[in-house]
């Protein structure tokens, strides 16, 4: 991933509709997968339509500086 946020910026902007896998670090080794497709981007988050499963959330948003900092990572699907 670019090590600015401006370059994180542009590349979500540039994959907008596209399905991404986002993992989220939630501390002492565990992690939680996610799928969606990447819905919009603002000046200082994205939001990410999920996959719907049982009795969950429907989207969700992620801040760039969470990116910058591997607090999650995005991977765009093929």
């Amino acid at each position: 991933m670019p090590k600015e946020i401006a370059e994180i910026k542009s590349l979500m902007d540039q994959n907008i509709g596209e399905k991404v896998i986002i993992t989220v670090q939630l501390g002492r080794n565990k992690k939680r997968t996610r799928r969606g497709v990447l819905k919009e981007t603002y000046r200082s988050v994205f939001v990410v339509d999920l996959e719907q499963e049982a009795n969950t959330l429907a989207c969700v948003s992620y801040s760039y500086c969470d990116v910058l900092t591997k607090a999650i990572d995005v991977d765009f699907a093929e």
